[in-house]
């Protein structure tokens, strides 16, 4: 039996996530000192009183998210569970942050200021208004692939996401992803919606975004992970820290192979997993992968107490 932690992406992010861990764990308030000071702002009032809409902007969700994240492991360390607890970490596109520095391969500060790094580099990629994603359930990554070919005429259309066997997200130039959500919808989608995004992240309109994340990695020391880290470009698990370093700045453009992911997981006998930090969506996709893996999720002071009771 073999066992994963995951770390969730953005669109988990909601007011007062974490604040309970860091009343009850000292290490957990810790880790949202440490990512204050490491951004030199206030990202915990922001995220315990703020307003919603301001957290969601990506500058501040992807920081947020991983602090929160990283307050549930200190609190899991403080109750007698490490990451040795994991066989894998893996995260979803931002939450692969987190699971590298859960995983003790970029320290705390580093990974609040790569991520804030990475947040307003996507943003600035591409002018507000001009991308666009959308979510189309009920059809498989191979078909979707086509849709984004067929909806590109000439702009930019790609699987972005491939999050589980019916949920696939489409990112790219605003208007090629309105053509593609109505072509899915023509060849048999449950559902096709645009999501309220702010950018268009994984697709080949992030390229600038790339070359930014190239030159702030290049200015952090990357450690071999304690537990190995499933990539989301390459969807197996890699130690080397030259080959993490290059698989997170080929991330930002690169679709987020989660389904592939979980089922490489499975195969090398993971049974179950722990979501760690805000938000169970990535248990639901794992669910929907393979119903036989037992998923949880840890995000409060009874979240980490039942979880150190099953680990320890």
């Amino acid at each position: 039996m073999a066992r994963a932690f995951l770390f969730p992406g953005q669109g988990a992010q909601t007011i007062g996530m974490g604040q309970a861990l860091a009343a009850a764990y000292p290490a957990a308030r810790a880790v949202f000192d440490e990512v204050d000071e490491a951004l030199g702002e206030d990202l915990s009032g922001l995220i315990w009183s703020g307003e919603q809409d301001v957290l969601t902007l990506t500058r501040n969700a992807q920081p947020a998210l991983m602090a929160t994240s990283m307050a549930v492991i200190a609190a899991l360390a403080t109750e007698g569970v490490g990451i040795d607890a994991a066989d894998y970490v893996a995260g979803h596109s931002l939450g692969e942050y987190s699971a590298l520095a859960a995983a003790g391969a970029i320290g705390l500060g580093d990974t609040a200021r790569l991520l804030r790094a990475r947040g307003l580099a996507m943003q600035a990629a591409v002018p507000v208004g001009q991308g666009a994603m959308a979510a189309l359930l009920g059809l498989d990554f191979a078909t979707v692939s086509e849709i984004a070919r067929d909806a590109a005429q000439g702009q930019v259309c790609q699987a972005a996401n491939d999050n589980d066997p019916g949920q696939v997200v489409v990112s790219g130039d605003a208007q090629a992803v309105e053509r593609a959500v109505e072509l899915a919808k023509q060849r048999g989608a449950k559902r096709a919606v645009l999501l309220p995004v702010s950018a268009p992240f994984h697709c080949a309109l992030m390229a600038p975004a790339a070359e930014v994340m190239a030159e702030a990695l290049a200015g952090v020391e990357i450690r071999a992970p304690r537990v190995p880290l499933v990539a989301n470009v390459i969807a197996e698990a890699i130690t080397d820290p030259a080959r993490i370093g290059a698989m997170l700045v080929q991330q930002v453009t690169h679709s987020v192979r989660w389904r592939e992911s979980v089922a490489w997981m499975v195969a090398q006998g993971v049974t179950e997993t722990w979501e760690i930090g805000a938000g169970k969506a990535l248990s639901g996709m794992v669910r929907r992968v393979e119903r036989s893996v037992a998923v949880r999720a840890i995000a409060t002071p009874e979240d980490v107490k039942a979880a150190a009771e099953s680990l320890s």
